[in-house]
């Protein structure tokens, strides 16, 4: 079964610009590892200051992988100057696709 992440990040004011080019950076890379479906950046139309990641990986393994990636610790070492607030993450199984 595949694992779907639904990550929210809000950028501390006036850092949305840095926080938004730290998250596209993401983007090449984490399309490049095994058993990554998908990854898509989302910003808010109501609120600017939110972005969202839409991602899917193969299984449980892949999204595994993923989290332990050097991309993914760099990510993770830019974040607290950036965001307000901790991020809302949420991991899920797929019950059903077409």
């Amino acid at each position: 079964m595949s694992i779907t992440v639904v990550a929210r990040l809000t950028a501390k004011p006036g850092s949305e610009k840095q926080l938004e080019e730290a998250l596209r950076a993401m983007i090449p890379k984490v399309r490049e590892e095994p058993g990554a479906l998908a990854y898509v950046l989302n910003q808010s139309i109501k609120n600017p200051t939110v972005f969202v990641f839409y991602e899917v990986y193969k299984d449980q393994a892949a999204f595994e992988h993923h989290t332990k990636t050097p991309h993914m610790a760099e990510l993770q070492g830019k974040l607290p100057a950036l965001l307000d607030g901790r991020p809302t993450i949420d991991i899920l199984t797929e019950l059903d696709h077409k």
